[in-house]
């Protein structure tokens, strides 16, 4: 890995959990440093994923899990009819502005997390196909596949931008260390300070 997770309290479960999602959350968005909407757009491989189309999958993704959690309506609705457009920016999107929509989810996710007593607490997965029924999952379960999740579409990230330019993960932790990329709306979730390039 080219950055390294600083734990800053070893009695703070919550803190290191998200400290590690915020790290995979940075792979994702130095991934698309320097690039105009239409190279972020581009599907360099038979996958057909874009670094645009992750963005947003992964932002909608971490929102759905974070009101899941507090067991509140989706405020974006995904099924097998709309479900490609999950990984494609649509209208007036930009980069920008799902970058920014995403910076307001970790936000939400983080203050979710910290309000919550302990991270045994749990919730009940909503009624779908995809899930097994009567599960219940805890805070801790849910940070976990946050990572999980994140940390996946993060490696996917890192092919598309080495096949689109031949930059790699550590050329961009570089870049984004210089201050390149700024113009693009990179932004910062709290607690991001606990990741550091290592």
């Amino acid at each position: 890995m080219p950055t390294h997770v600083i734990e800053n309290d070893f009695s703070d479960e919550r803190g290191t959990l998200l400290a590690f999602l915020e790290a995979q959350r940075g792979g994702l968005r130095r991934a698309l440093l320097g690039l105009s909407d239409e190279q972020a757009a581009q599907r360099p491989s038979a996958s057909g994923l874009s670094l645009s189309g992750l963005l947003k999958h992964v932002a909608e993704t971490e929102l759905t899990w974070v009101e899941n959690a507090k067991e509140a309506q989706n405020s974006i609705q995904r099924d097998e009819s709309n479900w490609h457009l999950g990984f494609q920016l649509e209208g007036a999107e930009t980069v920008e502005s799902v970058l920014a929509f995403w910076d307001k989810v970790a936000a939400e996710t983080e203050a979710y997390v910290r309000s919550v007593p302990d991270l045994d607490v749990t919730f009940p997965l909503p009624a779908a196909p995809w899930f097994p029924p009567n599960t219940r999952h805890s805070v801790r379960w849910l940070l976990l596949h946050l990572i999980e999740e994140t940390g996946r579409h993060a490696g996917h990230a890192d092919i598309i931008r080495e096949s689109l330019d031949g930059k790699t993960a550590f050329e961009l932790v570089a870049a984004e260390a210089q201050g390149e990329g700024e113009a693009q709306g990179e932004g910062k979730a709290q607690g991001e300070g606990a990741g550091a390039a290592g």
